[in-house]
């Protein structure tokens, strides 16, 4: 049997999008595969800092974080980009001047606005990870944050299309719909970070395989040798898809496996 590199999308893909928890039946297949000495790898917009809910749960090779803007394999560095100092501060005081609000992600933490938000969302979502210990309010208006990507929340009151010109030339956005956007350097994306981890391991793209369900898993899924998403999914990677499986919490990584002989 060729040896296979499969990529995993966390949030709707291994994790449920409710219960943030990991299937039996994932962890079982996704082990059976290792043994077999098939690679395994997450694939996330997550920075690395964000990555406790997996580690408990799942041993795997590699962590390609950030949209593909650090890559780790067996625990080693390999690749990762940084932001300039002014370029960050450019983009902090942006979101600020355009009337957004967001969280800016690195390897080591993350940054929100110390400031109460007018955006209901953000301070919920700024109540949920400032408890996790790695997210630190931030005065994004005095000091630039150290960031590799970011995600903003919009609404009515924003001027969205002037701070989306304010992202050219070096930034690229994914719209995530109802005024969410995922903001990463050019150039990287989900299918960098694959192709970077099948030159490393010399592994044909034929035998990859990309899991996924959201918009920021485009890439990954159009450019997988094979491709699955979740039975819950965003409908702009149907026509990319090699295979629609059922949802997390019906064992859908499990049934994806045994359809497509993984294991």
């Amino acid at each position: 049997m060729k040896r296979k590199a499969l990529f995993f999308d966390i949030d709707g893909t291994l994790l449920s999008d409710h219960k943030k928890e990991l299937p039996e039946s994932a962890a079982r297949v996704i082990a059976q595969a290792r043994r077999a000495g098939h690679l395994v790898f997450i694939n996330s917009g997550r920075a690395r800092c964000l990555m406790q809910e997996v580690e408990a749960a799942l041993p795997v090779d590699g962590y390609l974080c950030g949209c593909g803007t650090y890559l780790e394999i067996q625990g080693k560095k390999v690749l990762h980009h940084v932001i300039g100092r002014e370029r960050r501060l450019e983009l902090q005081k942006s979101i600020l001047a355009h009337d957004l609000d967001g969280i800016l992600e690195g390897p080591e933490g993350c940054a929100v606005q110390s400031q109460v938000s007018r955006l209901e969302e953000m301070e919920r979502v700024k109540e949920l990870f400032i408890k996790s210990g790695v997210v630190h309010p931030w005065d994004w208006k005095k000091e630039a944050a150290e960031f590799d990507k970011f995600c903003v929340l919009a609404d009515e009151k924003s001027d969205v299309d002037g701070f989306l010109r304010s992202l050219a030339p070096d930034m690229a956005y994914i719209d995530r719909g109802r005024g969410l956007y995922e903001c990463v350097p050019a150039g990287y994306d989900k299918a960098t970070a694959m192709e970077f981890i099948l030159k490393y391991f010399r592994i044909p793209r034929e035998e990859s395989y990309a899991f996924g369900d959201s918009a920021n898993d485009l890439a990954m899924i159009q450019y997988a040798g094979h491709s699955v998403i979740m039975g819950q999914h965003d409908r702009i990677l149907e026509p990319y898809a090699s295979f629609i499986t059922k949802n997390v919490e019906d064992d859908g990584i499990a049934f994806a496996f045994e359809k497509l002989k993984i294991v």
